[in-house]
């Protein structure tokens, strides 16, 4: 397969996205990192610790690695990342780190989320099988089934924690690759009608879920309970205006607003860059999806076309997520805004899918 020049505008809009990331994360964490560990610049030198420089070397090392290796490595790789998500239920290393959730593992005083391994192995693990099965995939028993099956158990491992965020993103990407990869309408609509009832009931289990959802039906309703979180996020929001306070400038961070370094850092940016560059930053981020669907369109075979279809359809459903949390379009779910919010383990992972973008991207055609 003949190697072409490296999609260098796609990786010129990450590193873009990176830098602004980081630059909002040391604006939004610094008074969490003051109150509680007496420095204001501590989350953002974990985030480089922990998430960026480790992230450069997963960049490097697989935007060489040949893409086609990683088909081959592709069931190691997904059980790897299934034993890593297991440990979360082994007593002594898996911790709930405050949450309502069994989503960590800490193992010599260091923590980190097994699912965001979890996100790619299962991208990778699909990609391969739909590159195997390709036709039979229309056929429900022999090609549907069989890769819903596969596609399901990293799903069930997250419900089990039970972690409704993250499960819904692993949801979008397995029906955005089976869409993607051809499936009949038919067989993708029983796929989301077994997935809605799936998160009603977890929904319905936990009261606490059930709270968020009928406050986001109910913004209006106990602002100073439930609803605090959301309402304080409209405050940071609008107060923003067209231009924002200035970096540095936000209100809201300080001890106002909850989660100010991770799934809430979108409002800070809304109120200290205001609305004007907030619609630069999305059409940063849809620069960033066409240009890497352009990417999975061209490639040469079908394991990379699926490979960054799953990679570019798990960073917008996420960043959907998050930010349609903040503005009310969607009950709140807990999850980082990709590139920019606090989580060394969610940075690194996600900069090592970067690098298998580039990767794909040298043997696409431009």
């Amino acid at each position: 397969m003949k190697e072409h020049r490296a999609d260098y505008t796609l990786l010129i809009y990450f590193i873009i996205l990176l830098c602004f990331g980081l630059l909002m994360l040391t604006s939004a964490s610094a008074p969490l990192g003051y109150s509680r560990h007496s420095d204001k610049y501590f989350f953002i030198k974990r985030q480089i610790m922990f998430g960026v420089l480790p992230g450069i070397v997963a960049f490097l090392f697989l935007s060489k690695f040949y893409y086609k290796k990683i088909q081959k490595l592709s069931g190691l790789i997904f059980i790897f990342t299934l034993v890593l998500a297991g440990l979360v239920f082994v007593p002594g290393v898996g911790s709930m780190l405050g949450t309502n959730a069994h989503s960590w593992i800490v193992i010599g005083g260091y923590s980190m989320q097994p699912a965001e391994f979890l996100k790619l192995g299962m991208i990778i693990f699909l990609a391969y099988q739909i590159s195997v099965i390709k036709d039979d995939l229309l056929d429900f028993k022999k090609g549907f089934l069989p890769t819903l099956g596969m596609g399901l158990i990293p799903l069930a491992l997250v419900v089990l924690q039970p972690d409704v965020g993250t499960a819904l993103v692993l949801f979008m990407i397995l029906f955005g690759m089976l869409f993607t990869a051809g499936s009949r309408i038919r067989h993708l609509a029983v796929l989301v009608g077994a997935g809605i009832a799936g998160f009603v009931l977890m929904i319905i289990k936990a009261p606490y879920r059930l709270d968020r959802l009928m406050i986001f039906l109910h913004p209006e309703l106990d602002q100073l309970g439930v609803g605090y979180h959301i309402n304080q996020a409209w405050v940071a929001i609008g107060s923003g205006g067209w231009f924002g306070k200035g970096l540095w400038g936000s209100v809201r961070k300080y001890e106002f607003l909850p989660e100010v370094n991770a799934d809430s850092i979108f409002a800070v940016i809304a109120e200290e860059v205001g609305f004007l560059f907030i619609i630069a930053f999305f059409v940063l981020l849809v620069l960033i999806c066409f240009r890497s669907l352009r990417i999975a369109k061209n490639a040469p075979d079908t394991f990379g076309k699926m490979l960054a279809s799953g990679i570019i359809i798990w960073f917008m459903a996420q960043s959907f997520f998050n930010i349609g949390a903040m503005v009310g379009l969607m009950p709140l779910t807990g999850l980082p805004l990709p590139f920019v919010s606090h989580g060394g383990t969610a940075l690194l992972i996600a900069m090592a899918s970067v690098g298998i973008l580039v990767n794909v991207s040298k043997y696409s055609e431009h």
